[in-house]
């Protein structure tokens, strides 16, 4: 059963695809503002009244999927206290800096994280990560051709004691399917750069 009252945007013809919807604002409330990200708080026209809504405001993230000449991925371990674990990641950071392109953020985090630069670039994919909560929208790439960076950046905090790992990235793969490796932005990373790879390889010639 469907409800007439919603407001719907009209449907395209094409593969399924989410839909941009600009419900109106009646107001919206700063109703923190943190450190790294605020929270904000929205009364929303939506279909015949209104409904309020809180949600993280997050400037969006990169994030890499850095493979070696073996296909090794390099996975990072460090502290998360929201989730108290110590989980492992791939190198990411925030889209902190004006007007920087994410692939160039990916390029300076790459490089700020594990002092690593790589000669080969390719978009994986974009994905809301809580779209139920925050607004945040991650840019995951494909790095690859591999070098060190020259420089070692210094690090703090929970980047203090942060341990790195080369991974087969079938093992990273089969670490997501088996429920061990829990980050959502490494799961899509390394199903999706090893479904990149396979298709690479299944694809015909010339």
């Amino acid at each position: 059963m469907t409800d007439e009252r919603m407001p719907r945007p009209a449907q395209a013809d094409g593969p399924l695809s989410d839909e941009p919807l600009e419900a109106p604002v009646v107001e919206s409330k700063l109703v923190y503002q943190g450190r790294v990200w605020d929270v904000r708080s929205d009364t929303v026209a939506y279909g015949d009244g209104q409904i309020v809504r809180q949600y993280v405001e997050h400037p969006g993230a990169a994030a890499i999927v850095a493979l070696d000449d073996e296909d090794r991925v390099l996975l990072i371990q460090q502290y998360r206290h929201p989730i108290r674990h110590r989980d492992w990641e791939i190198p990411a950071g925030l889209l902190d800096v004006d007007g920087e392109p994410p692939a160039e953020t990916a390029q300076r985090e790459l490089a700020e994280e594990v002092d690593l630069v790589a000669e080969s670039w390719e978009p994986l994919v974009s994905i809301f990560t809580t779209p139920g909560g925050n607004d945040e929208v991650v840019h995951l790439f494909l790095a690859r051709g591999l070098s060190s960076a020259g420089d070692v950046h210094e690090r703090e905090d929970e980047e203090a004691d942060i341990r790195l790992e080369w991974v087969p990235l079938q093992d990273a793969v089969a670490g997501v399917l088996a429920g061990r490796l829990r980050n959502g932005i490494l799961a899509l990373g390394v199903l999706t750069a090893a479904e990149r790879i396979r298709a690479a390889r299944e694809a015909p010639e010339g």
